[in-house]
């Protein structure tokens, strides 16, 4: 083949009339051009133009790829008319490769490719050649463009870009079903002979499958195709370019080709009866076996749903779907009893849940088989007669009472006995016992339903045999009322009338509650109590509902007169033994408008109706306060004045008591008081005078009868102090009184001290402390008089 693409450039150069001209193409080729003329521009000439023919024409030049001669492969040859042969012509070659792909021989104009090339990497090159003068150095024709252009050869093969592939067809698909398009790319040029045209075939995969040559689609060949036969098949694709003629190159890739499933096959049972076994102690709910159908299709066109065909105990089974599995998992829905039934049988039926009606025609899509479950006999615990038991019992009832029994039985073969005890984590309180043997229940404890109405506990039975074997029931025990409450209002009531309030208008809705429960529901009563029947201002009427209403029997009512009302009402109820009491209700009497509304009932609104504000009132009652302050000042300090002139201080009264001017002119002394009744107390004085103030004139004391010789002292001293109170003549705020007696056959002798051996300072006046409350201020002054004494004598 290089030979002949050889041979075929070498007829591209033809000499006429000393002009270079190009390689004609091939038929298929249209990429050359006609030679032409073209206007050259002159140097130094840029303003004329001048029409000349045309030196040297070319359109373009042909080099084959991959060129793997010894010698530069030949390209072509320049000439130009102005060469004579003389050597004075220089050709030069510029552009894409020159000097590096392409030379050029600067006196012959011969173009050589001095490297290999390859059409894919560049399909052509762009150079530019000028004929120069050799001496001048100047062009001697414009410089011209031409393309020297890699022809194409066979060399890549077809490539499949994607490959390999995957597809996937349904299984039982008809022949002609599409699978697939692959396509193959040959880098050779598509437009120069056959070199990339590709033809598709089938090297591996046949009867199945087929290829389109042209396009490369793939399809089935075969009808009914079975993914449980077969699933999985590799095709191998060859794509060859020459036209698939031989000598052209070729590329495979290969396909893998899943069939999908549909639901072309139904569920089959492996045997057509199942047996299993079962205790009979196995509790509802619980997987009892498990059967499986098998369903040769993928996916959920292999869901099996399993049913039980109603039959023989049908009833007491259930079967499901295990999801992961497929399989049919029977469950127990009711208790079984080995004693009762030994064993059953009943058919289930397997069907798929996503049918394919392309597929109908091949018959039912299910399958049935037989269950045979046989049962077990287990040692059971005891069954009691009842799954729950009721029982009642009045409050207060008798400790050790009984109120009901439960029942238990061993029901297994050879029954044993059974004992009863009460679970203690139900009944920690232990108000209740039972009998072990006989299984009867009493209380253990008073009940008070008031404090707990229901009692609810477990009772466990178990087997003499086997105590091991337990079963538990659960009691339920009510506690009956004893009607011992007295019914009472529900809620204390703020119950209010108002002033202008009609006779027979209900004021106020009252309802009673009762901390008893009767069994019949509570009915009460209400009624006004006897004492208040009498010219009641308000009264009791009862609605026989359970409520009754405060009527008012005044028209009218005031708050000045009276602000409060209180009411007593009996409530009674209606159980055995009838219980009632008496509520007293407090209704104030309060200001309200036209329409019965409330507007006030506190004390400030019974002023307002004089026309006073509540800021008057309020100034009103601050002027009150300050009058009250000023009359206490005033009372205090007037009575704090008198007080300091009757006594300087506590020295001046004793000075009074006490004092002399000499030794022989005390009893003179009398301007303050007479204490003649220090010298004789048989004196008395007939006209009490004044002894605060100096007298007009001296008048006789009167007679008093003589105090008995055996009478105390203490005595006297009262006698006195009553002659002093009654006295009309005495003044009108306290005054000191002195009092001498000494009574017969006192050891204290005379309680003056002229003819005292001893001084003031050894007098001890404490016992002044006890005689009372009015003798405190001679008590203080005679002791702080002894206090000061015995400072200074310190």
């Amino acid at each position: 083949m290089l030979t002949r693409n050889c041979l075929s450039l070498l007829l591209w150069v033809l000499f006429d009339g000393g002009l270079l001209t190009p390689l004609q193409p091939q038929p298929q080729q249209t990429l050359a051009t006609e030679p032409r003329e073209n206007v050259i521009h002159l140097p130094g000439q840029r303003s004329h133009f001048q029409r000349v023919k045309r030196g040297w024409v070319w359109n373009q030049f042909f080099v084959l790829e991959e060129y793997m001669g010894s010698e530069p492969q030949y390209v072509g040859k320049l000439h130009s008319d102005l060469d004579k042969g003389e050597g004075t012509v220089k050709y030069t070659l510029s552009g894409d490769g020159a000097g590096t792909v392409f030379t050029i021989d600067e006196t012959t104009g011969d173009i050589h490719a001095i490297r290999s090339l390859d059409r894919e990497e560049k399909p052509f090159y762009t150079l530019r050649a000028q004929a120069v003068d050799i001496e001048t150095r100047k062009p001697l024709e414009p410089e011209s463009e031409f393309i020297i252009k890699v022809q194409d050869i066979n060399d890549n093969e077809p490539k499949f870009l994607d490959g390999p592939y995957v597809a996937t067809v349904p299984e039982m698909s008809p022949v002609g079903a599409y699978v697939l398009q692959v396509k193959a790319t040959d880098a050779d040029d598509p437009t120069y002979g056959n070199s990339a045209r590709v033809v598709y075939s089938i090297l591996q995969g046949q009867p199945y499958f087929s290829i389109d040559p042209k396009t490369g689609v793939i399809r089935t060949a075969l009808p009914n195709m079975d993914r449980e036969v077969k699933e999985q098949y590799q095709v191998l694709i060859q794509a060859k370019d020459m036209g698939g003629q031989l000598g052209g190159l070729a590329g495979t890739t290969i396909v893998n080709i899943t069939l999908t499933d549909v639901n072309d096959n139904p569920p089959r049972f492996p045997k057509s009866i199942f047996h299993l076994k079962v205790p009979e102690s196995s509790p509802i709910g619980s997987a009892i076996g498990r059967i499986r159908a098998v369903d040769p299709d993928f996916g959920q066109n292999a869901e099996i749903e399993y049913n039980i065909v109603p039959g023989d105990g049908g009833n007491l089974f259930d079967i499901v779907t295990d999801e992961e599995t497929q399989e049919g998992v029977i469950k127990l829905k009711k208790p079984l009893d080995f004693e009762t039934k030994k064993a059953y049988t009943f058919k289930v039926e397997a069907s798929n849940l996503h049918l394919d009606h392309r597929f109908h025609s091949a018959g039912p899509f299910k399958d049935t088989a037989t269950v045979k479950i046989s049962v077990l006999d287990v040692d059971e615990p005891p069954v009691f007669s009842k799954p729950l038991y009721t029982m009642e019992v009045y409050e207060d009832t008798p400790v050790g009472t009984i109120i009901g029994a439960v029942t238990a039985q061993d029901l297994d073969v050879g029954s044993s006995a059974v004992r009863y005890f009460i679970d203690w984590k139900s009944d920690g309180d232990s108000y209740f016992t039972i009998d072990g043997n006989e299984g009867t229940i009493a209380t253990n404890e008073l009940l008070d339903r008031e404090n707990t109405a229901q009692y609810n506990f477990s009772i466990i039975a178990s087997k003499v045999s086997n105590p091991l074997l337990t079963s538990k029931v659960n009691i339920l025990i009510n506690v009956l009322d004893v009607n011992e409450f007295p019914p009472e209002i529900s809620v204390p009531y703020e119950t209010a009338v108002c002033e202008n309030a009609k006779p027979g208008q209900i004021i106020q809705i009252v309802s009673a509650a009762d901390r008893d429960l009767s069994p019949t529901g509570q009915h009460f009563s209400f009624r006004l109590a006897p004492e208040a029947t009498i010219k009641p201002n308000f009264t009791v009427r009862d609605f026989r509902n359970n409520t009754a209403g405060i009527e008012a029997r005044r028209n009218g009512y005031s708050r000045r007169q009276q602000e409060l009302y209180f009411l007593p009402v009996i409530i009674e109820d209606s159980s055995y033994p009838v219980q009632s009491s008496t509520n007293t209700m407090t209704i104030r009497v309060c200001r309200c408008d036209s329409d019965g509304t409330i507007l006030s009932c506190n004390v400030e609104a019974i002023f307002l109706p004089v026309g006073l504000s509540t800021g008057a009132l309020i100034a009103i009652l601050l002027c009150i306060i300050i009058l009250l302050a000023i009359v206490v000042l005033y009372v205090a300090l007037r009575r704090q004045k008198k007080k300091d002139t009757l006594m300087t201080s506590k020295e001046d009264i004793r000075d009074n008591v006490i004092h002399y001017d000499d030794e022989g002119g005390g009893e003179e002394d009398t301007q303050a008081f007479d204490i003649g009744a220090l010298r004789n107390p048989k004196v008395i004085e007939e006209n009490k005078i004044r002894r605060d103030i100096k007298p007009d004139s001296l008048c006789l004391p009167r007679q008093r009868p003589p105090v008995e010789d055996n009478t105390d002292i203490r005595d006297f001293i009262h006698q006195r102090l009553q002659e002093n109170d009654m006295d009309p003549t005495a003044p009108p705020y306290d005054s000191l009184a002195t009092y001498a007696y000494e009574g017969s056959g006192s050891v204290a002798e005379s309680l003056s001290s002229i003819d005292s051996l001893t001084t003031e300072a050894d007098q001890d006046y404490d016992y002044l402390t006890d005689w009372g409350p009015r003798f405190k201020v001679l008590a203080d002054m005679f002791g702080e008089e002894e206090s000061y004494n015995s400072d200074k004598v310190t």
